[in-house]
């Protein structure tokens, strides 16, 4: 047995609870252990943040420069699939996707001051790397950003949903 659902949401703060809530549902009804549906459900909102924060700022194909948003600038996608082994959430965007080549940030820090900015930059692709067993980012040329995670799921006794 396996569940499959997903949800097209709008670039507004308020989607994301409602994303988290809804995964969290999903697992409680289906009897994951509740730490690996709170590991799941904070990697959720992280790339669900994402998604609504850098997601929408492509424009439309053709416009000639004239700044039109594309139609679907205002929304993203999560896909979550559970089934008897694992859990794998994807969430994609229409924005303009992951840089080229992702810098990675020295375990120390630097000589060099760091804006507030530069700090916070990542870091919540870096919980989504923490909390998840295999982690994918990639991008859909001219369609935005795409992340991808999975999490071997745990059981509780007598869940509705075993291998």
């Amino acid at each position: 047995m396996s569940i499959w659902w997903s949800l097209h949401l709008r670039r507004e703060a308020a989607s994301v609870p409602l994303a988290r809530r809804f995964l969290l549902g999903t697992m409680e009804t289906a009897g994951v252990d509740p730490d690996i549906s709170f590991d799941l459900s904070v990697a959720l909102s992280e790339a669900c943040a994402n998604a609504v924060e850098h997601g929408g700022d492509l424009t439309a194909p053709g416009d000639s420069g004239t700044g039109r948003p594309r139609a679907d600038s205002g929304q993203y996608r999560v896909t979550a699939y559970l089934d008897g082994e694992k859990c794998r959430i994807e969430v994609s965007d229409s924005g303009p996707g992951f840089p080229a080549r992702r810098a990675l940030r020295p375990a120390a820090h630097s000589h060099r001051a760091e804006t507030e900015t530069e700090a916070e930059s990542g870091r919540g692709l870096d919980l989504i790397q923490q909390l998840s067993d295999h982690v994918q980012f990639g991008n859909r040329p001219g369609r935005g950003a795409v992340v991808s995670f999975d999490k071997v799921l745990k059981w509780r006794e007598g869940a509705l949903l075993t291998v």
